[in-house]
């Protein structure tokens, strides 16, 4: 094929030539004519044909010819004439019959390049109308429905911009006979009366009623490039009451990791609800930060870690070192990226954090240049039960980490750390504002970078709500939330690990960086609207069961986001927090003082230091989980007996 479409290439071009003469002089030509066109053809087909391949025209693919392509013909057309107008003014009068008129210069290059366009995009029609998937009607109306399986669902696209295009391409190519295209919903009011790929603007979003009604539609698909969270509630609030099934267009960053098909169009998640904000970055300078250099990714198995790892990927480091000490994710996220990327280099390491040898002997032999620390105890009531491993591997472990980091010359250490270290309630908030304390101190001793990076939940994570939301309705119910009013601030696990790139590669040193997280959502709205999604009704199809705060939590969390606690930095959504060090011969003290009932398990004397080490904490001295008193000494809530899946005693209330 590759040989055909070459010698097809070259008749075009010199049939454009010829063409170029006869229409020069009116289909006329003389001897000395027709002797100075073979003077010239050879040499000026010969230049045309060296610029398809230096340009890479001759490497489109025919069938996917469109307007980039087409700017590619434009460039190839102008440089392949600059040479013949060069020639042409250049050689002696002796060598008249090798100057190409100027006029035919012109004919010729617009000819035989417009000439190659075309064969392309003929090629490319033909090819499409013998295409099954392809043929059929695309446009609305009962002329169209006329020829489409009865089975085809009648579908509105939200967005009638670029995404929207795409979306509309992509049915036609592969959902001709699943789906039909009726027509565009779009707010963008001047679009009102538009045409879109042959396709109508019916009208905006608040008119979905009246649509759906009106032309008797199966299916909403969202396809808006940066749609918000507040567009997508907006949006599933007015389809919930309407007999349609509403899907949605991957958001970009999905596209990005490979995990959705740019074809696939999915239904509406609860992340969609709470994270598709899009994520602007400088990405210059992440790449200056990561492109050839070694880069060491701790808690590489896990939900931010791995993450972390996937987003690295892109900007082509030369070595990623995984640490990791379970031996199930190491082997999950290295095999997921060997499948990915097989020519990047990837070293799995199997350690923990903790272990000074062991660390020390991978700091040898590497080198790693970044080190991003995502190992952590993360599980606030957990933690509460076990509070001296909150320490050893919070605290200790990343002491011996970050110190290994600033002797072996990294760059950049990056600390993974949480909004719950705001004014700690809970073990796990304790001992990630103390490691913050850590690496503040150590930035002082070495030439390391050393960089906290704070940020709430993470949509999806291990032991989050969400995947435990989806668990509790496979089971057939109920759902348990806390505290009617509880609230925390979601983002999804792409856009946070972003982020820390993103802070990473601005960090000077000693910061405590703070992620924008957006406003704060209510744990029990995000239990209603999973239920919905679902396909069920809250409180019919499944209850939900208010069992009372866990040990160490928080009605609400916090960010430090008040004007006075905050600076901005040149990225809108990360900020620097004002937040207090300490010297570091009083963090090697309290270090020390702490360690000591860490190692002997005194769980009690741990509680107590980390008070006194961290003023603004307020942990309780008893490690046993609080009575639940909450709301029922105000009558607002009944006491039940122990709902499923619980430990403790729990408070019953359904929702009205």
């Amino acid at each position: 094929m590759g040989t055909m479409q070459s010698a097809l290439d070259l008749l075009i071009l010199g049939a454009a030539f010829v063409l170029g003469y006869l229409l020069r002089f009116d289909f006329s030509l003389t001897q000395q004519t027709v002797r100075e066109m073979v003077s010239q053809i050879w040499y000026v087909v010969a230049i045309q044909a060296v610029v398809l391949h230096v340009t890479g025209i001759k490497a489109f693919i025919w069938r996917y010819i469109g307007l980039v392509e087409f700017n590619g013909f434009v460039k190839a057309a102008l440089l392949s004439a600059a040479p013949v107008l060069a020639l042409r003014l250049g050689l002696p009068e002796t060598l008249q019959d090798f100057r190409v008129p100027l006029s035919i210069v012109v004919i010729d290059t617009g000819l035989a390049f417009g000439g190659l366009l075309g064969a392309r995009v003929v090629r490319r029609l033909f090819y499409e109308s013998l295409d099954p998937r392809r043929s059929g009607p695309h446009t609305a109306g009962h002329a169209a429905a006329n020829h489409v399986p009865r089975k085809s669902k009648r579908t509105l696209i939200i967005g009638a911009g670029d995404s929207g295009v795409l979306a509309a391409r992509e049915i036609r190519r592969h959902h001709v006979h699943e789906m039909e295209i009726v027509g565009f919903v779009d707010d963008y009011r001047p679009k009102r009366t538009a045409v879109v790929q042959g396709v109508p603007v019916l009208g905006v979003i608040t008119d979905l009623p009246d649509l759906v009604a009106a032309h008797r539609i199966d299916q909403v698909i969202v396809a808006i490039a940066e749609v918000t969270r507040r567009d997508i509630k907006r949006i599933t609030a007015i389809c919930d009451s309407l007999p349609v099934t509403l899907k949605i267009v991957p958001a970009m960053y999905e596209l990005l990791d490979g995990s959705v098909n740019a074809t696939r169009i999915r239904d509406i998640r609860i992340e969609d609800l709470l994270g598709r904000t899009p994520v602007h970055l400088e990405e210059h300078e992440i790449r200056q930060l990561l492109t050839h250099r070694t880069v060491l990714v701790t808690g590489a198995g896990g939900s931010i870690g791995s993450e972390l790892t996937r987003q690295v990927c892109r900007f082509s480091p030369s070595v990623l070192l995984l640490v990791e000490r379970s031996e199930l994710a190491l082997y999950n996220i290295e095999r997921e990226l060997r499948q990915k990327l097989p020519e990047l280099v990837i070293v799995p390491l199997m350690a923990d954090i903790g272990d000074e040898n062991r660390m020390r002997s991978i700091f040898t032999s590497y080198r790693p240049s970044i080190v991003l620390h995502a190992a952590a105890h993360k599980h606030v009531p957990l933690m509460e039960l076990n509070p001296s491993e909150a320490v050893k591997n919070n605290v200790i472990a990343t002491s011996v980490l970050a110190r290994l980091a600033g002797e072996a010359g990294v760059n950049v250490f990056v600390l993974i750390s949480t909004d719950k270290a705001v004014r700690p309630k809970s073990v796990m908030g304790a001992t990630k504002r103390f490691a913050e304390l850590v690496i503040q101190s150590l930035n002082h001793r070495f030439r390391t970078r050393y960089v906290a990076v704070r940020f709430g939940n993470v949509i999806g994570s291990a032991g989050s709500v969400i995947p435990l939301f989806h668990e509790q309705i496979r089971r057939g119910g109920p759902i348990t939330v806390t505290h009617p009013d509880m609230v925390r601030y979601f983002m999804t696990i792409p856009e946070a690990s972003q982020l820390v790139l993103q802070a990473a590669a601005i960090g000077e040193g000693g910061e405590i960086f703070i992620l924008d997280m957006g406003e704060p959502v209510k744990i029990l709205d995000i239990a209603i609207d999973t239920i919905r999604l679902s396909g069920l009704r809250p409180n019919e199809d499944i209850d939900i069961v208010f069992t009372g705060l866990r040990p160490g939590e928080k009605l609400f969390e916090e960010l430090e986001f008040t004007g006075e606690n905050i600076t901005n930095t040149r990225h809108p959504k990360i900020f620097i927090g004002r937040i207090a060090s300490l010297p570091p011969e009083v963090v090697d003290k309290a270090l020390e003082r702490l360690s000591a009932p860490a190692l002997l398990d005194r769980h009690s004397d741990v509680r107590r230091l980390l008070n006194t080490f961290i003023p603004e904490a307020d942990l309780t001295d008893d490690a046993a989980p609080p009575a639940v008193v909450s709301l029922v000494s105000e009558g607002a809530l009944p006491v039940s007996t122990q709902s499923p899946g619980s430990q403790y005693p729990t408070l019953d209330h359904r929702i009205a």
